[in-house]
């Protein structure tokens, strides 16, 4: 660590040769697939142990491939974090038939289907946030219990009662309101 501080080419080569694997398997787990971005994941998160390191900032609490592992995984979820907060999926501009390959032709079912969608929208809105972003999450982008976990600081056990919940309340609010739509 010494030799990192004072920027030996050698330390950092021999550092990056021990830390590789724990690096790229914590990012690995954290989304579950390499994703295109994996090898910037993997030198972000490099660039924040040598800059930690740098810092003195390491306090040998635990053994260095546990530290690295710590920190790669903080630096993965910030950028699944990231990556959610560019997700622009309330976007009122954007045409949710065309996104959807919805456009059947046929005027009367498309209005239905966005119709569908704006009250599925709504009804999102109006939960609790946590079951909503976890149902959210979960069935409409596709991401498993354990990355929601992760995402959202949770237990595992914790997402999927939220997940179960939060189909509950949609499921009940959906019918409350296609009651209210009849005469």
């Amino acid at each position: 660590m010494a030799g990192i501080r004072d920027g030996d080419q050698s330390m950092a080569t021999l550092l990056y040769d021990r830390l590789f694997p724990v690096v790229d398997h914590t990012v690995y787990r954290v989304f579950g697939r390499r994703e295109s971005d994996h090898d910037d994941l993997i030198q972000s998160a490099f660039e924040q142990i040598v800059i930690t390191l740098s810092r003195r900032s390491f306090a040998r609490a635990c053994s260095l491939r546990t530290w690295a592992s710590t920190v790669t995984s903080h630096v993965a979820l910030n950028a699944l974090r990231s990556r959610r907060r560019e997700r622009r999926v309330f976007d009122r501009t954007v045409d949710v038939r065309s996104d959807l390959g919805m456009a059947t032709g046929d005027p009367e079912r498309d209005v239905v289907a966005r119709a569908t969608i704006d009250r599925v929208r709504g009804e999102l809105t109006a939960m609790r946030p946590d079951r909503a972003e976890t149902v959210f999450l979960h069935d409409v982008l596709g991401h498993d219990l354990a990355e929601i976990a992760l995402t959202t600081g949770v237990s595992i056990a914790a997402a999927q009662s939220r997940l179960v919940r939060g189909r509950r309340e949609l499921h009940e609010r959906l019918s409350k309101s296609a009651l209210g739509d009849r005469p």
